[in-house]
């Protein structure tokens, strides 16, 4: 790998698309952050069918973390003050509530602003 992360999301999605955009151009995580559907899905290490139930994030290691596991992790590769969030996004209880919240967005993206037909009927974790 290159020395920096990937960010994998659906772009297909509206929402998605929209998020992904906020942090590539906000965040500014040490990452490419591509859709899916554009992505070598194989080199990077996850199947289509991680990609599509959730967002990836692909370390410079190669190891994979999906859902707010990536999104705290891609905010932890990030410059200031976006590593705290991300730091605090894993501690033990606010993991649970971060992953709590993620499914909640992502089973209901289908009515959230920018939302495509793609949006709705994923596998959601």
């Amino acid at each position: 790998m290159s020395g920096r992360g990937v960010l994998v999301f659906d772009g297909d999605c509206g929402f998605c698309t929209s998020s992904a955009r906020f942090v590539d151009r906000r965040v500014r995580p040490d990452a490419d952050v591509v859709p899916w559907q554009a992505a070598d899905l194989t080199a990077l290490g996850i199947t289509a069918e991680q990609a599509r139930a959730a967002v990836q994030w692909v370390a410079p290691d190669g190891a994979v973390s999906s859902g707010s596991d990536a999104i705290a992790a891609a905010l932890r590769s990030a410059g200031a003050p976006w590593p705290v969030l991300g730091r605090v996004l894993v501690l033990p209880l606010v993991s649970v509530l971060a992953r709590a919240a993620y499914r909640v967005v992502s089973a209901n993206r289908q009515r959230l602003p920018g939302a495509t037909p793609a949006c709705s009927g994923r596998d959601v974790r």
